[in-house]
């Protein structure tokens, strides 16, 4: 039998994990995700990227 890892990648990014994939701080990565330019979801108190739709926009693909 042999050993396989399995490579676990979260569905979603805080804001945190994403701001520094674009060029800009921190306050103006959160203020556009709260005009909606940037996909995000609220869970409890949390605003989380989902990066399947993060990393697509970056790439510049429609969904």
């Amino acid at each position: 039998m042999t050993d396989s890892t399995v490579k676990f990648e979260p569905l979603t990014l805080s804001v945190e994990e994403a701001h520094p994939m674009v060029p800009m701080g921190k306050r103006q990565f959160r203020e556009a995700v709260h005009r909606g330019e940037i996909p995000s979801v609220k869970l409890g108190t949390k605003i989380r990227i989902p990066r399947k739709k993060f990393l697509a926009m970056l790439e510049g693909e429609e969904l």
